[in-house]
């Protein structure tokens, strides 16, 4: 498994090396020496979580107040459009974005630091995605930033099919900032 580090500090995409053959494919997802070989502690992780979506589905943008929290996300199941933002004010990337294509092919695990916001949309007719994060979820702390928020500018592939009312109730990235 190689690590590649990103533009935006303190993001990484671990890419792993699936074994295929004619039975299919053996991968690791997640490697705790290789993990804290790249600067994570490996067992602050404390909850998995697993969405699934259809074709055009839209999630996004959340993040986290308060301490915010890291998560290591991959897509188990087809493909999606993986976007982060940058929202920590005292990061020299505040306020930029970066997309990823994750994927059931490459396997790529996207680490996600505190203080980013993060959002996906599926490319394929259905995608799953995993979800690991350093921290207990707690409702009260969700910050939602509109997915076509015109100041962040993010470029999604395909048209929103589907955006839950929250989402579409979301906030914008100015009033984030203030």
């Amino acid at each position: 498994m190689r690590v590649e580090h990103c533009e935006l500090p303190g993001v990484l995409l671990f890419v792993p090396t699936p074994h295929r053959d004619d039975r299919g494919f053996f991968t690791r997802t997640f490697d705790a020496d290789v993990a804290a070989a790249a600067g994570l502690d490996p067992h602050s992780f404390v909850q998995d979580s697993q969405s699934r979506s259809e074709r055009g589905v839209l999630r996004g943008l959340h993040g986290r107040s308060g301490d915010g929290e890291g998560k290591l996300v991959r897509c188990a199941r087809g493909a999606v459009h993986d976007v982060i933002v940058d929202a920590r004010p005292d990061s020299p990337t505040y306020g930029r974005h970066r997309a990823f294509r994750l994927d059931d092919e490459s396997f790529a695990c996207l680490y996600v630091p505190r203080g980013f916001l993060h959002g996906f949309q599926v490319l394929t007719e259905v995608a799953d995605i995993c979800y690991r994060i350093d921290r207990p979820h707690d409702p009260s702390e969700d910050l939602t930033v509109r997915f076509d928020d015109p100041d962040l500018g993010v470029a999604w592939p395909l048209p929103a099919a589907h955006v839950s009312p929250r989402d579409a109730a979301a906030g914008s990235w100015a009033d984030l900032k203030s």
